[in-house]
């Protein structure tokens, strides 16, 4: 969010801003014709029909988008075309949020309206699927995709609407930092900076971004939302290890030496303790670089994690944001340049937008029963 040339898509190319962009790659949840929209939500549905909310989690890359588009690979047509097999009839999904080529998910939500009937007695139909069936179902049509699962899945009343039911949404942007190349396990799956960033700059930048703004400077020229306003709940930037972790020979010594037991990592997370101090020593650019770790063992980069969290965001918003914040941090923009460019309210005022590699949709709040 495929072989047929994924990199068309606007959210492949950090460094430019699309000129024209198709309303069904609109990405990170934007509610601009909600209103519009809910008055074609079907409130008198088929009898015999079930309503499922279903979350789902997939990796982006081979993805061009979450949106169905003719003859491309979307999660939209990846899961239909899974729920066709495993009910024997055409469904329609509707997302929560669109995500763009590249982009991942950690969990995305979508609502689908399932019909069951008797394949012994055609036309008969039968008491809906408990949730469990379907995700289990579901989930035998997808393995063969390998980038793509069904993580959950409830009933819910018919009127119940994945995107305008839709509290918050939470999104997650990955950095990795340092002079190493990236990690195989790594490519694709975050945005590899070298340069070194000061994290408390970026800290206080986000001070500057946190609450109810004009985000004009924040949107690509492409966005159709009617309101350049949003409130952003949360920013913020967070030091953590770096994805798959295993432990060095130094951890391993420390862990034994200090007689701590196994869940001592665990706890260290409970207590708000900065977990990356346990590992500095080996990480990429560290202040011990030039320490041999012996032939064939490779440091890890710092991983930087940014979270933002609102009820919908305008179109690349996150990624602009993400953009601007990573020039605070190799002092590229200064704090006082942020709130300048938030305040010219301006789609030509921000830094060049994050690649769509590092984004993961992470959350979707719902008030469920």
């Amino acid at each position: 969010m495929t072989e047929v040339n994924p990199k068309a898509s606007p959210e492949e190319s950090p460094n430019e801003r699309p000129s024209k962009i198709s309303k069904t790659l609109q990405e990170e949840g934007d509610s601009s014709e909600e209103e519009e929209e809910k008055e074609a939500v079907d409130k008198s549905m088929k009898p015999g029909l079930q309503r499922y909310l279903v979350a789902v989690e997939y990796i982006g890359t081979r993805f061009c988008g979450s949106q169905q588009q003719l003859n491309q690979r979307t999660v939209v047509g990846v899961l239909q075309e899974a729920f066709h097999k495993f009910i024997g009839q055409p469904v329609t999904i509707c997302l929560s949020s669109r995500t763009d080529a590249g982009v991942h998910a950690l969990s995305n939500v979508c609502h689908v309206d399932v019909e069951r009937i008797s394949k012994r007695k055609p036309g008969e139909v039968l008491p809906p699927h408990e949730p469990a069936v379907v995700r289990k179902a579901v989930n035998h049509f997808l393995q063969k995709e390998g980038d793509i699962m069904v993580t959950d899945v409830r009933s819910v009343p018919a009127h119940f609407h994945a995107r305008f039911k839709a509290q918050e949404r939470t999104y997650f942007y990955r950095l990795l930092i340092g002079p190493e190349l990236l990690s195989t396990f790594e490519k694709d799956r975050a945005w590899h900076v070298s340069e070194e960033l000061d994290l408390v700059s970026m800290q206080e930048a986000c001070k500057v971004l946190v609450g109810h703004h004009d985000f004009s400077s924040f949107r690509a020229s492409g966005c159709q939302a009617k309101s350049p306003f949003r409130t952003l709940e949360e920013l913020s930037v967070l030091e953590v290890f770096s994805t798959p972790h295993f432990p060095s020979i130094t951890e391993r010594e420390q862990n034994s030496s200090n007689g701590e037991g196994p869940h001592s990592f665990h706890n260290k997370c409970k207590t708000g303790l900065p977990t990356v101090s346990i590992s500095n020593g080996i990480m990429a650019g560290g202040s011990n670089s030039g320490t041999d770790l012996g032939f064939g063992i490779r440091r890890r980069h710092r991983c930087y994690v940014i979270t933002a969290r609102s009820r919908s965001f305008l179109y690349h918003q996150v990624r602009l944001l993400v953009g601007v914040l990573k020039s605070v941090g190799t002092g590229d923009l200064t704090v006082s340049d942020v709130e300048r460019i938030l305040n010219a309210r301006s789609i030509t005022a921000a830094s060049p937008m994050a690649p769509a590699c590092g984004l993961y949709l992470g959350h979707v709040k719902y008030e469920l029963l």
